[in-house]
């Protein structure tokens, strides 16, 4: 309700939502939509089938298999990749806000609500600091933030997958924050020796307090775990010797009843000192420097104390409220003072031809807390490949200092353009030309033409001509034949000729007839009674016109009377075959002969009827079949040969 009467938080929380409406990624919770009423500011999000990913851990005993864990932080870092390619930065990763679905899938929710919220700083209360067990360094202390507050707030979540335990714990919010800033905690094979020094490595570097020596960008980070899951025993490129400042200090215990609060005391960020570095990669030499450090601060609790023990839990009580009014201080100083010394005005400076980690390492980005997005790669012949081609705003632009001015977007080179040229395309057919010319992005234009040369839908010519430099969007011609230039042919009518007639009306005028055969109780048979198209229509030479014909009445079918006589029943006892079989009866069926059409003018053909000839003719192919009336009993194998070669056989049921 606080925030609510805040306009500016409103507005703030508003903008942020609609930013991360534009979202869209399958490790990310969907953002349908963004609202306002008089009394309330919502958002409509995806319905997520599902449990937290603390939860889920929860279930499974507080920690996690290696493998689970590698499973599971390269989908958040998927998720975090896709969030700050586009300039927006969670500020709240942890197991509370990720989704674990039904099927494995993780899905980064709560994504801008972070960043709204923690623009009113007026009050660090015990409710403010629910998420500072997992807050960067830069967070506790109220500085600048970027992305790579996020990887390390995903650092802290895969610790707690691989060990169960939190890195830091303590009595207070502010006792926690304070050990992010100031100390380095137990690597994750102190506690589940198990863990691949790989995965160890990674979770350390997302965790390092110094963020130049953090992973650059959530990317960074996805290269490193996919190389591990390759090989789990893969050399990478970094030591774990060179996270932090190493200055070797005794182990203390921050909490007796916490058992998850180990970590070290930090002078500079202290860090481990068991590790030595080795060519390809860190290797763990002494476990038990970390044993006798942990043994010797047992010994020393209990020597005799030279204090009174009712002294104690005074000192106790008195350091606990220092250490409180210490955080305290921090926050409001970063607060109150914390834009003092910052210019009233942000000099954009050049960063075109520097990688993107020489440009975070300038001066000038760093000194104005420039946050620095990498945008889409851009073709350059200028930048070599990873140089920064280009950079909004661009170098010399003045701007006022707010935060989000402090946004710089690069562009890095994808080196120089390949010159696209125009194929050469006079050997093709259409459907190759156009293959081509899609696979290449090159937009295309088709014209028809004829041509007595060129064979039909095979291109004639394009323009412009093979070899030619093309511009981006340009649109190209191609021409293609339709074959040779056909004279158009006046369909004559067909109606009341004859059969006979209209193949040879159909030969005269160059086209070709194909006959269908019905039976009509208006025209006698071989008269034709239809036509498809229709006469005076125009149609291409060689085009074929359908007539219909009549084959006259319809029969009627009888069965022959037998002339012998009806065979008495068969009395009791008799067997099948005690009477003689009656001839089954016989019938005429019509069927029809499919003529070749390959150029040939006439054809033998020949039709049997089981071991019978019942046709034997040559024809002429102008049309494409011819109806042939057959008379048979039962069921006979028919058998059709064209020019000596069976064409085709079944089996008729007369």
């Amino acid at each position: 309700e606080e925030l609510a009467q805040d306009a500016d938080i409103r507005r703030r929380f508003h903008d942020e939502s609609q930013a991360v409406a534009m979202l869209s990624h399958p490790n990310i919770v969907a953002v349908y939509d963004v609202s306002r009423s008089d009394e309330m500011d919502y958002i409509v999000m995806e319905l997520i089938e599902g449990i937290t990913l603390k939860q889920y851990m929860q279930r499974k005993g507080g920690k996690l298999s290696w493998k689970e864990s590698l499973h599971f932080i390269t989908q958040i870092m998927k998720a975090l990749s896709h969030a700050h390619s586009r300039g927006i930065i969670h500020r709240d990763i942890k197991p509370h806000n990720v989704m674990v679905l039904q099927d494995g899938t993780l899905k980064v929710a709560d994504f801008g609500i972070a960043r709204v919220t923690s623009a009113n700083q007026s009050t660090m209360t015990q409710e403010a600091l629910g998420s500072v067990h997992y807050i960067s360094p830069e967070q506790a202390r109220g500085s600048h933030i970027d992305a790579r507050s996020d990887i390390y707030s995903a650092g802290v979540v895969l610790y707690e997958m691989l060990t169960g335990r939190l890195p830091y714990e303590g009595d207070s919010p502010v006792a926690v924050a304070i050990q992010h800033i100031n100390s380095v905690p137990l690597s994750p094979r102190e506690l589940e020796p198990d863990i691949p020094e790989a995965l160890e490595a990674i979770t350390m570097k997302a965790m390092a307090s110094d963020v130049n020596r953090r992973y650059i960008s959530a990317d960074a980070m996805l290269e490193d775990l996919e190389a591990f899951r390759r090989n789990p025993d893969v050399d990478l490129d970094f030591k774990m010797a060179n996270l932090h400042d190493t200055v070797d200090e005794p182990t203390q215990i921050i909490g007796a009843n916490s058992p998850s609060s180990i970590t070290r005391s930090q002078q500079r960020r202290t860090a481990p000192n068991h590790y030595a570095s080795t060519e390809g990669g860190t290797t763990r030499i002494d476990r038990s420097a970390v044993r006798a450090r942990t043994e010797q601060s047992a010994e020393a609790e209990e020597l005799p104390e030279e204090e009174p023990r009712s002294r104690g839990p005074i000192i106790a009580a008195v350091a606990a409220v220092l250490i409180f009014l210490f955080g305290i201080g921090i926050f409001v100083y970063s607060t109150v003072f914390g834009s003092a010394g910052k210019p009233a005005q942000l000099n954009i400076p050049d960063l075109t031809g520097k990688t993107l980690e020489e440009a975070m390492q300038l001066e000038e980005v760093i000194s104005q807390n420039l946050q620095i997005v990498e945008g889409d790669p851009i073709p350059s012949s200028e930048y070599p490949e990873k140089e920064i081609a280009a950079q909004d705003p661009v170098s010399g632009t003045r701007l006022s200092d707010t935060e989000e001015n402090r946004i710089v977007t690069v562009n890095l080179s994808s080196g120089p353009e390949e010159k696209l040229r125009m194929p050469d395309l006079s050997e093709d057919t259409w459907a190759q030309a156009k293959a081509r010319l899609e696979n290449l992005n090159i937009e295309y234009e088709k014209k028809e033409e004829a041509s007595e040369d060129v064979p039909k839908d095979s291109v004639i010519r394009q323009d412009p001509a093979a070899d030619t430099e093309l511009k981006e969007g340009e649109t190209v011609t191609v021409w293609v034949s339709t074959g040779p230039e056909e004279n158009p042919v006046t369909v004559p009518s067909f109606l009341t000729q004859t059969l006979e007639t209209a193949q040879n009306m159909a030969r005269q005028a160059g086209l070709k007839l194909q006959v269908k055969e019905v039976y009509d109780d208006t025209w006698p048979e071989k008269y034709v009674i239809d036509q498809d198209p229709a006469a005076n229509t125009e149609l291409a030479e060689g085009g074929t016109v359908v007539i219909t014909v009549s084959k006259g009445s319809e029969p009627v079918e009888s069965t022959a009377p037998s002339t012998e006589p009806t065979p008495p029943p068969e009395g009791p006892g008799e067997g099948e075959g005690g009477g003689e079989e009656v001839p089954p009866a016989t019938s005429t069926k019509r069927i029809s002969v499919d003529l070749p059409q390959d150029g040939r003018e006439k054809v033998h053909v020949r039709v049997t009827v089981g071991d019978q000839t019942v046709y034997d003719q040559e024809v002429e192919t102008s049309f494409q079949s011819i109806p042939l009336d057959i008379t048979g009993s039962g069921t006979q194998q028919v058998t059709i040969y064209i020019d000596g070669l069976e064409d085709s056989a079944y089996p008729l049921d007369f």
